[in-house]
């Protein structure tokens, strides 16, 4: 890797980095390498009572694969939508569900069984791709995801969805995306051109599992390069000492305030994976928006991919969205 450094008076006083960004993880290539069989391989020797969630589609649940959403610029992003074979009287809610994977790798397959189960319950889902830092750097895949925001929005009647009941889940890194996109709200700064502009990039409601909200908080793991470079570098193209401003400014704990909705936070027993959490809080508090915690035990980080817990999340997400949306 090479870091230059600048020495431009004039970018230190306006608070600038002085030092190159980083590309050396741009490949152009999606990581296939996370994926629930390979997490499923690392985590079954400490927890050998887990079971991969199937992805068995309900009868009661209609499915429709690989919908384009956006353009990045270079490839097609698509989505998958989950939704009641029998439409009900009202509209439903919608979900985004965000993939983790340390904002490069992953993929929008590992959460159908999610989207089936919850689509059971008579909420719409969208799995959805976004582009990972192999492809392009932060800010690109939170751009992805207001469009997605957007193209539902736009495609509400067709799925017969409320648009004033959109929510955002995500698990991990998908989680600290949902998280962001609900602070983000009505920030044109994060909104992007990637698609219905006339719609809302508004959600209503996050689902935040195990993915952090500050990458410089104090309880922070993010940006430890000590050994490898970690997924968060990779995603900013800086080491957090060299711009530890735009480490801030891409937490969502630095851009949370009175437009955020409610939030639901379901964690594992991994203290670092809720960097941040009781600060976030406060400030949803502050605004009187309202917030659950739901922290499920001796379990590992990807504990939402599998049984004996999927159920007890499944529970924790459509009660929060009950209460949210008085349904």
């Amino acid at each position: 890797m090479i870091r230059t450094t600048c020495f431009s008076i004039l970018g230190l006083m306006l608070g600038f980095s002085c030092f190159a960004q980083m590309t050396t993880g741009l490949t152009g290539k999606r990581d296939t390498s996370f994926n629930t069989y390979s997490d499923y391989k690392k985590n079954i020797k400490k927890y050998p009572d887990i079971k991969i969630v199937p992805d068995s589609l309900p009868a009661s649940v209609l499915r429709k694969q690989d919908i384009t959403y956006c353009n990045n610029g270079k490839r097609d992003l698509q989505l998958d939508v989950f939704y009641p074979k029998n439409k009900a009287k009202k509209p439903a809610p919608a979900i985004l569900i965000i993939f983790g994977g340390g904002w490069r790798s992953g993929n929008r397959a590992m959460h159908y069984p999610l989207a089936e189960h919850l689509a059971a319950l008579g909420y719409v889902c969208f799995t959805a791709d976004y582009t990972l830092s192999t492809e392009a750097l932060y800010p690109e895949a939170v751009y992805n995801l207001k469009a997605a925001v957007r193209w539902i929005c736009a495609n509400a009647k067709q799925y017969h969805i409320d648009a004033n009941k959109i929510s955002a889940l995500g698990f991990s890194a998908g989680g600290e995306l949902a998280a962001f996109l609900g602070a983000t709200n009505g920030d044109l700064k994060f909104e992007g051109s990637e698609g219905n502009s006339k719609y809302s990039s508004r959600v209503n409601a996050v689902v935040d599992i195990d993915g952090t909200l500050s990458f410089v908080h104090p309880e922070s793991g993010e940006g430890d390069d000590s050994k490898n470079i970690s997924a968060a570098t990779y995603w900013f193209g800086y080491h957090k000492k060299d711009n530890t401003e735009l480490w801030q400014d891409a937490s969502p704990l630095s851009q949370v305030g009175k437009s955020a909705p409610p939030y639901v936070f379901i964690n594992s027993a991994l203290d670092r994976m809720h960097a941040g959490r009781t600060d976030f809080i406060k400030v949803l508090d502050e605004n009187h928006t309202y917030s659950e915690i739901h922290a499920i035990p001796n379990t590992p980080h990807t504990f939402c991919l599998y049984y004996p817990w999927f159920d007890e999340t499944v529970r924790y997400i459509d009660g929060f969205l009950k209460k949210v949306y008085l349904l």
